[in-house]
């Protein structure tokens, strides 16, 4: 018998947000886990039974989070990622021109998709998986973009820097 993933989501998705939420303490973070939690859930669906989906989904949530949090003691949030942050939030006019100078030397070597993936996901708060389906990439595609605009976003800066 196949599970009603959507039946499943409505029913047990708040109980899985929750302990997503307790383990992570990041919100934008506990919903891509939460969403990781169904589909590892969708992609074993044929070999499921009906019964225990509350254990079931709690115990892949506890997992999904714990490998979330061994990832990001392995990778720390970037200091290129807080930089995108900090120049986005900017509010004194000579920091926000030196801002709009960087966001147009950043952006001027990726595509226009590449920007949109950044406002989506920076501004906007979507997450990975959201973010692939809106413009049509895979979720690695959305993180190899977003990584590269890092990169550039540090390469910029370490040159303002000796500049």
């Amino acid at each position: 018998m196949r599970i009603d993933i959507e039946a499943t989501y409505i029913r047990y998705g708040p109980m899985v947000l929750r302990r997503c939420r307790k383990l992570l303490n990041n919100e934008a973070h506990a919903v891509e886990a939460m969403q990781d939690t169904f589909v590892r859930l969708l992609e074993h669906q044929g070999r499921l039974e009906d019964k225990g989906l509350s254990s079931l989904l709690f115990r892949i949530a506890t997992n999904v989070c714990l490998n979330r949090l061994r990832t990001q003691r392995r990778k720390p949030e970037t200091r290129e990622e807080a930089l995108l942050l900090q120049v986005a939030a900017v509010d004194e006019t000579e920091k926000r021109t030196w801002s709009q100078r960087l966001l147009e030397r950043i952006f001027s070597q990726v595509p226009d998709s590449t920007r949109l993936i950044a406002v989506l996901h920076l501004v906007d708060g979507m997450t990975h998986q959201e973010v692939a389906t809106e413009v049509g990439l895979s979720v690695s595609g959305v993180r190899k973009r977003l990584r590269g605009l890092r990169t550039i976003a540090n390469e910029l800066v370490v040159q303002e820097g000796t500049s």
